[in-house]
């Protein structure tokens, strides 16, 4: 249950990430900015139709590959499940819990019913058209059941939802001191989308109504705010102070090492309100750290209740966000000095139990010599220094985690790789630290979260490249300092010779960008391009060697002579057909030449049976700065050579 509530928190994260740019809308065109109404109306849009956006969002993020057709289905479930429980009783709003009942059920729905197979005369409505249909048919059951019996749920939601908005300090206080509390499981993005986008009703001037903390104070709730401004002292100053109070304790041989890292992540706090990396680096090394943070923010958020201060933000309570909504906040000012104040106190409060009990904060690590040596021996890289560099961190994070083998499943959220793990012992904590991890957290024996930072869609794509290659070879500045280690495969683009590769199957030949699935198209595979076949066999592209034969068959990796390596993917999501139609002539290490049989499949059956036929032909080892280019268009003859370039 606490690792599929952590997939929640995560698949919210998409609608929310949203929120800036609408907050930024109707703030650039309210009365005491710009006065520009229709872009004010503009960010409104957003805002009234959250739980239409929040079933979109989160029917994304369940999907396991993140198709348009778990969109769809939830943007259709929502408007059914919400017309539906209106016409019974139109008494209720679930506002955005119907998106998020509506998103989880299309999730799914999708995972699930994407692939069905229906009797011939019905054959249209089947696979991924089949989704929407189905998660409506579902919606209407569950509406007719909210329609019923949601009364008495929604007025006990309404009673919590008003004891904190109407128990002063403590509400705004508790709200605060459990959100920190929850951050360490992922789950206080539930608890805030309650809070920002749920509790509370205001209706403006102009008759419409509002719901969430967010909403009313962006639309002029004169009581909105509360349960946001005691956020900003302790995002823009107070975590920053504990920054500086664990430099000022650390060795004074690791201050160097240490300073870049803490100094990056508090002004990230400072300036955006994104706080994880600061409270990941030491919530477990000093859980009594956290504990005093989580009651220190509760603190600030009754200290900003009792003086009347309201602000507000629309993503997190950062300096931009500060800045932003500046003239429609209360007192300000004060605020400002209020934030001081708390960077101050937690300066001191850190600085003194860190002494006092001689916290392991980072830069006081008993092994922090032991990381310096291994560091100098191996030379691995702490952190990165710009997207190119995100290849060879996947490699050292895939080793610290136990190689891709290990790792079930891989995920992502704001801040934090979420993985699911075969063998947790495997996982090399010391090791993940060394590459800039902030922080590693076991759930449990099989979830693991690893905080990376705000860089760490790009350290999750690269590892999933990887992952989906099976590449496991260090990089190439690395292989140079091994002994023995085999040279580099991958080839420079003036060595390929477009006449000695060979179209592996006649068909239409595309870019591919038109492949409809993702890992290709988006090339976390590598670049290439992609045939519809019009005939089931496919022929080895190249003079080479075969270096793997999926169990399924379905695809073949081939090395060219020159080190070039190509891999025929036969089909979309034909791994699910188990090899069935498929016939393989080749094994692995087997020399081929040009125009050699790889596999023959039947053609008929897997345009009925799999999500399509169209062919992907992925080069996985390019260089950096190579691309694919395609000679010609049309149906391919098999075997025409002078097809594509690379350059």
């Amino acid at each position: 249950m606490l690792g599929y509530l952590q997939r929640l928190g995560k698949s919210l994260m998409l609608p929310i990430a949203m929120l800036p740019a609408a907050a930024l809308l109707v703030r650039l065109g309210a009365e005491d900015v710009f006065n520009i109404p229709f872009v004010t109306a503009a960010g409104n849009g957003i805002l009234q139709h959250l739980g239409l956006i929040f079933a979109i969002g989160i029917a994304i993020g369940f999907s396991k590959d993140g198709n348009g057709a778990a969109a769809l289905s939830g943007a259709v479930g929502y408007q059914v499940l919400t017309n539906g429980y209106e016409a019974i009783n139109s008494d209720l709003n679930l506002g955005v819990l119907a998106g998020i009942i509506a998103g989880i059920a299309a999730g799914h729905l999708y995972n699930k019913f994407h692939d069905i197979q229906l009797p011939e005369f019905l054959a249209f409505f089947g696979g991924k058209r089949f989704v929407p249909i189905v998660t409506s048919v579902l919606m209407v059951i569950v509406s007719g059941l909210i329609g019923v019996l949601w009364g008495p749920v929604q007025d006990a939601i309404n009673a919590l939802g008003n004891w904190f908005i109407n128990s002063g300090a403590i509400g705004v206080g508790s709200y605060g001191f459990f959100n920190r509390l929850l951050i360490p499981i992922g789950l206080h993005h539930v608890m805030n989308t309650l809070i920002w986008f749920d509790f509370g009703t205001f209706v403006d001037a102009a008759g419409n109504t509002w719901h969430g903390e967010i909403n009313r104070f962006l639309n002029g709730d004169p009581d909105a705010g509360f349960f946001m401004a005691g956020y900003f002292p302790i995002m823009m100053f107070g975590l920053p102070g504990a920054c500086l109070a664990m430099y000022a304790t650390a060795k004074k041989h690791r201050k160097a090492a240490v300073g870049g890292f803490l100094g990056s992540i508090a002004l990230t706090s400072f300036l955006t309100g994104i706080t994880e990396p600061i409270e990941y680096s030491f919530m477990f090394l000093s859980p009594l750290l956290y504990v005093v943070h989580a009651i220190l923010t509760g603190l600030s958020m009754m200290v900003s209740f009792w003086f009347g201060i309201k602000d507000g933000f629309g993503f997190s309570a950062g300096l931009i966000d500060y800045v932003l909504n500046f003239g429609i906040a209360s007192k300000p000012l004060l605020l400002l000095v209020q934030g001081i104040v708390f960077g101050f106190i937690y300066f001191i409060i850190f600085y003194v139990l860190i002494k006092k009990f001689n916290l392991k904060t980072p830069g006081r690590e008993d092994e922090d010599e032991v990381y310096v040596e291994e560091n100098e021996q191996t030379g691995a890289p702490s952190t990165g220094k710009g997207r190119k560099d995100y290849d060879g961190k996947a490699y050292h994070y895939l080793n610290a985690l136990g190689g891709p083998e290990n790792i079930k499943s891989l995920d992502y959220c704001a801040t934090r790789l979420r993985l699911q793990m075969n063998d947790m012992d495997q996982v090399d904590e010391k090791a993940l630290k060394r590459q800039g991890a902030n922080g590693v957290m076991k759930v449990n024996k099989k979830n693991l979260q690893v905080i990376v930072g705000t860089t760490v869609e790009f350290l999750a794509d690269a590892m999933q490249k990887r992952m989906n290659q099976g590449n496991m070879q260090a990089p190439a500045d690395e292989k140079a300092s091994v002994e023995n280690e085999a040279p580099v495969s991958s080839k420079p683009a003036n060595e390929f010779n477009s006449a000695a590769f060979a179209m592996p199957v006649k068909g239409e030949i595309m870019s591919i960008a038109d492949v409809p699935d993702q890992v290709f198209s988006q090339k976390m595979m590598g670049d290439g391009f992609a045939i519809a076949p019009e005939d089931g066999t496919y022929t080895s592209p190249v003079n080479g060697e075969i270096i793997s034969v999926f169990p399924t068959k379905h695809a073949i990796g081939v090395r060219s002579e020159s080190g070039l390596e190509i891999l025929v993917h036969i089909g979309l999501d034909t791994v699910e057909l188990n090899g069935q139609g498929f016939d393989v002539y080749v094994k692995e290490g087997d020399i081929v030449r040009k125009g050699d049989i790889l596999v023959r499949v039947d053609l008929a059956y897997m345009k009925e049976n799999a999500t399509s036929h169209i062919s992907p032909i992925v080069f996985t080892n390019l260089e950096e700065n190579e691309q694919v280019s395609l000679l010609q268009t049309g149906t391919i003859e098999l075997g025409r050579t002078g097809i594509v370039e690379i350059k």
